[in-house]
Order: structure tokens, then C-alpha cells, then sequence
């Protein structure tokens, strides 16, 4: 086998990428502190087609060096807007219509490979601190919470690696 030529792969420039048609998916990032999983989330949100990114709290906006190492330019193709704190985003996306999703290990949550997203409605997907995961009144506001389920010694995953996972779901189910 022979890897693909940058010309073979027909990547989107940021123009096109911007005005392209996205998934009905947003991803809200809940206090993430660190700028190198902020830029992985973005390069990943591009890849799949995510509409945008909210930035909420703590976590860092573009542009930003770390950001750009890590993201490559995709925080120039993602759409983003920033928010002070995580629940005045989840209030804002409801009123527009969106399903609001925590991706946080709680009591009654649904496992990612139970949950099949509908076509015709628009996921928010909230993502957390590295630490301390989503906040509890952001919890408390979803209208459900998708769980990972995981193996071995650790109780969670990277907050970029955990977002990747369900972008992809997402990005793959066909809504």
C-alpha cells in the first residue's frame, strides 16, 4: 500500500470547511483548562464535521500557541464562541433547540454504544474539567448523560481522547 498524497486526500480549505454543511453537533467544553486537549478537541471537531465549539469557563480560546500545536490550524475551520460559565451555554443551546448531553459517569447514565442519536435533532454535547469532569449543575440541567464504559484501573479518560470517542459515534450514526 501506498499513503495518499495530500492532493488525493481533496482536503477543504478553511473557507470551504466553514461554509460546509456540519452534523447537527455542538461541543461544549465545561472549565477544560488545558490548551493542548482544547486543540485536540478542535482538530477532532473538524475531522468529523462538528458545527462548533463552545469554550466555557476556565478553558482557553484561540489563538493560542498550544492551541495551534496541537489543533494545526483546525481552530481557524471549527466555528467557536465563548461563554463565562457552562450552564449560560447549556441554557442558550436548549432555548435553541438542542438535547443537551453530559458526557460524565453518573447514576442513570446511558452508555455511549446504547445511545443512538436521531436524525433531525440537535445534540450539545458537554464535555469537562480534567479533574473534575462536568459540573453538577451542568449534570443537573442535561436532559441525559452518556457514559464510556471502560476497563482497568483508571475511573476516567482524557477529556480530548473521551471527546473523540463520542464525536465519532456521533459523526458516524448517520443523523
Amino acid at each position: 500500500m501506498k499513503k495518499k498524497t495530500m492532493e488525493e486526500l481533496h482536503r477543504l480549505t478553511v473557507e470551504q470547511s466553514l461554509a460546509a454543511e456540519k452534523l447537527p453537533v455542538t461541543v461544549v467544553l465545561d472549565e477544560v483548562r488545558s490548551e493542548m486537549n482544547v486543540g485536540s478537541i478542535f482538530r477532532t471537531a473538524d475531522a468529523m464535521g462538528i458545527e462548533r465549539i463552545v469554550l466555557c469557563g476556565i478553558t482557553p480560546v484561540p489563538p493560542r500557541p498550544e492551541i495551534h500545536k496541537t489543533a494545526l490550524g483546525a481552530e481557524e475551520a471549527v466555528a467557536w464562541v465563548r461563554y463565562a460559565t457552562a450552564i449560560e451555554a447549556v441554557e442558550a443551546l436548549r432555548q435553541e433547540g438542542y438535547v443537551i448531553l453530559a458526557v460524565e459517569q453518573v447514576h442513570g447514565s446511558v452508555s455511549l454504544e446504547r445511545f443512538v442519536p436521531q436524525p433531525g435533532v440537535r445534540y450539545a454535547l458537554v464535555l469537562g474539567h480534567e479533574v473534575k469532569g462536568v459540573s453538577q449543575a451542568v449534570v443537573d440541567a442535561a436532559d441525559a448523560c452518556l457514559e464510556l464504559p471502560q476497563r482497568g484501573t483508571k475511573h476516567s479518560m482524557n477529556v480530548a481522547c473521551t471527546a473523540a470517542i463520542v464525536m465519532w459515534h456521533f459523526a458516524t450514526s448517520n443523523i
